[in-house]
């Protein structure tokens, strides 16, 4: 009896204990069910987000022919699609990481039951049971923090996956997701890094190196660690022969092959001034998280093998002068050396070097104002300043055509009569101005043309006099200056300071007919998608000088070319129809010349960053057209011969230089001149008085004077 009710109360207190741990069990049971449905209600991705899941794509710049130049991302990644992926990646994939893939529906429970009393029984985590479902949920939204809510997460959003994508677009984002290490996220950069290849011409043997990255992806990289590299492909080639996917034979020959890989050789870009520009431009319209993950496709107006061109040119004028002024100059002279930052030599002094001569270039093409090339200086790793759009510089007398299209376009002629001699003006609040020419000699009375041909300053100041710097400000602002100008008698020659980019496009108008066409860099900006975000091939044109002015004002500066201070560009061998103007600030602190031909405006500068003298003489005509010269024959080459069109408003006669009338067949000193219908003279000349015209050599000379009209035009 005794034992009897001691088994009852034995019975009784298992049930009682049991109950309790019934009760446990299910509110643990509750309670985990609970958290979980929150969980999956609130704290996992949502459908829409899984819909929309946009892996980082890095965004490349194109040049004007489709060629890439440059390329921003924050991830180093291409997109493959599923079909452009080895078979062979595909399976050695399955057959490492996840053998029962296309039978589960985002998590393996045999797997996870196995693996966990594994687990258990050893006490210790000898294998994990992620399916690859899992480990792309993981890279996606989760981090790899080892908690116990992270891999509930994980299991929850994986089944998500399963729901939204198909196991074939599920090995695809997989595939396109992984890093691979130094920066190359996913199979396509991978096997450009490692192979130089493109993902569907991986061999057997680069899949399995791969593959046998994702275990430790620095670890087993064939760039780091060849030898760990062979173990991991062979392991990964094994499984492979386990599941059936090679004979015995094939495996035996691929694991004794050597490693083979081929790196590309590393690329900075191209032109890298320019696509700076462009990356702050987009970085500025579309934010940072566009510029660098969104995929974008950018087409360009640059012309790869022009800015080549420049960049040639440019670097062999700079790298001439630097040598001439290492030659003529020691160390110790403090003009032209600097010292290295924080760096001492053994004697604890700092140690010298010379300053560095810099450059910039600006091409533009005149029908669109496409950039063609920019050089921003002599080296972007060294300093990232753009000298060609950032540096406020002197123009010297590159400035000097807008004062000369001021006054041809109110009345002046191009025969007009200017004196070049000695000037003293008064300025408030300093000395008297006492302005001279660049050779410090005086011509007397010479005309227009000679005066901007020549680059004669008194002639241009004397200009600027008569019709008030504010006109010539007026002029230049609406061909495109910007920068501060100041309406002084300075202005004349160059004083105030401008941009390379704004220059070239504002002579670009001359070459336009008047017109003025904004410079542009981007043509077209395409999202992942393929939406264009920005097209830009609409050009605004604006018509700000008559184009019968422009055509004086382009037959002026041919004069500069052809037989004036830039006639080095006819010697060194260019013959295109082509006109432009030197430049030189006082001391010789900036070169500049700014040329066009019908089809292309282009400029350059030479100088130090602090306006250290580049030498007595050294002026735009040395070190100016000759990087002008060089580029243009290289931009021409392949361009039909074109030439400036004359206007129906314009004419040309026969003028004697030292009347400034029609030339007569007794005139000694005549040259063809061309003038605004309306504005040329009417009278032959009275100094060499005839009955018949001026007739050029190889002419018939039957042209008699016409009826005598009295000019009564003044002339300065």
């Amino acid at each position: 009896m005794y034992e009897t009710n001691t088994r009852r109360r034995h019975q009784e207190k298992v049930r009682k204990y049991l109950t309790i741990a019934g009760l446990i069990l299910l509110v643990l049971l509750t309670f985990f069910g609970y958290r979980t449905y929150n969980i999956y209600q609130s704290e996992l991705p949502s459908f829409k987000q899984l819909h929309n899941i946009e892996p980082s794509l890095k965004t490349k710049l194109y040049d004007r022919n489709g060629i890439l130049i440059q390329e921003f991302y924050s991830e180093n990644r291409i997109l493959t699609p599923y079909k452009n992926i080895p078979p062979d990646l595909v399976k050695m994939l399955l057959s490492v990481e996840d053998r029962q893939f296309f039978d589960h529906w985002g998590i393996n429970l045999r797997r996870l039951a196995t693996v966990a009393a594994t687990n258990i029984v050893k006490w210790r985590i000898e294998g994990g049971a992620s399916t690859i479902t899992q480990q792309l949920s993981r890279m996606l939204f989760l981090t790899r923090k080892q908690t116990f809510e992270r891999k509930i997460k994980e299991a929850l959003t994986a089944i998500k996956l399963e729901r939204t994508y198909s196991k074939e677009e599920i090995l695809e984002m997989y595939l396109n997701q992984y890093y691979f290490s130094r920066g190359a996220y996913g199979v396509a950069a991978a096997a450009r890094l490692f192979f130089s290849k493109e993902a569907h011409e991986l061999n057997i043997n680069d899949c399995a190196i791969l593959i046998g990255m994702l275990k430790g992806p620095n670890i087993n990289s064939p760039l780091n660690n060849p030898d760990k590299s062979i173990q991991a492909r062979n392991r990964v080639l094994f499984s492979y022969y386990d599941v059936g996917g090679l004979t015995r034979e094939l495996y035996d020959s691929l694991r004794v092959q050597e490693l083979e890989i081929s790196p590309p050789e590393e690329k900075i870009g191209y032109a890298p001034y320019f696509t700076e520009t462009v990356r702050q431009y987009i970085k500025n319209k579309y934010g940072e998280n566009v510029l660098y993950k969104g995929g974008l496709k950018v087409y360009t107006s640059l012309e790869l093998n022009l800015q080549k061109a420049a960049e040639k040119a440019v670097f062999k004028k700079i790298d001439s002068l630097r040598a001439r002024i290492e030659r003529r100059y020691t160390l110790k002279n403090s003009d032209y050396t600097t010292y290295l930052l924080d760096t001492l030599d053994q004697f604890g002094q700092p140690i010298p070097v010379f300053k560095k001569i810099q450059g910039a270039f600006i091409a533009i093409d005149n029908s669109n104002g496409d950039v063609l090339a920019m050089v921003g200086g002599r080296s972007f790793e060294e300093t990232k300043f753009n000298r060609a759009i950032q540096a406020l510089r002197q123009p010297g007398s590159s400035f000097k055509p807008f004062i000369y299209t001021a006054c041809i376009d109110n009345g002046f002629r191009t025969t007009d009569i200017i004196d070049d001699n000695p000037i003293v003006l008064d300025i408030p609040g300093a000395k008297q101005w006492r302005p001279h020419n660049f050779d410090d000699k005086f011509m007397g009375p010479v005309t227009i043309r000679d005066g901007i041909r020549l680059s004669r300053n008194l002639v241009a100041i004397r200009l600027l006099l008569k019709i008030g710097p504010e006109q010539a400000i007026f002029y230049a602002r609406r061909f495109g200056i910007t920068t501060p100008l100041s309406a002084v008698p300075s202005l004349a020659i160059g004083v105030s300071e401008v941009k390379l980019i704004e220059l070239v496009s504002a002579f670009s108008v001359f070459p336009n007919k008047g017109i003025h066409v904004p410079y542009r860099y981007v043509h077209k900006i395409v999202d992942r998608y393929g939406t264009v975000l920005e097209d830009n091939s609409s050009i605004n044109k604006e018509e700000v000088l008559s184009e019968e002015t422009a055509y004086i004002m382009v037959d002026l500066m041919r004069s500069v070319v052809d037989n004036g201070t830039g006639r080095s560009v006819r010697w060194r061998g260019f013959t295109r129809p082509a006109g432009g103007k030197t430049g030189t600030s006082d001391n010789f602190c900036d070169n500049w010349f700014i040329g066009y031909t019908p089809q292309i405006t282009a400029g350059t500068w030479i100088g130090f960053d602090d306006k250290t003298s580049l030498g007595k003489n050294q002026d735009g005509a040395k070190n100016g057209v000759p990087i002008w010269t060089e580029f243009m024959m290289a931009a021409h080459d392949s361009l039909p011969l074109a030439d400036f069109e004359a206007p129906d408003g314009v004419i040309r006669i026969d003028v004697c230089l030292e009347s400034g009338e029609i030339a007569t067949d007794r005139c000694i000193d005549v040259r063809n001149e061309v003038f605004i219908e309306g504005t040329e003279p009417a009278a032959t000349c009275h100094v060499h008085p005839s009955s018949g015209l001026y007739v050029p050599k190889g002419v018939s000379k039957s042209r008699r004077i016409p009826k005598d009209t009295s000019d009564e035009r003044t002339h300065f």
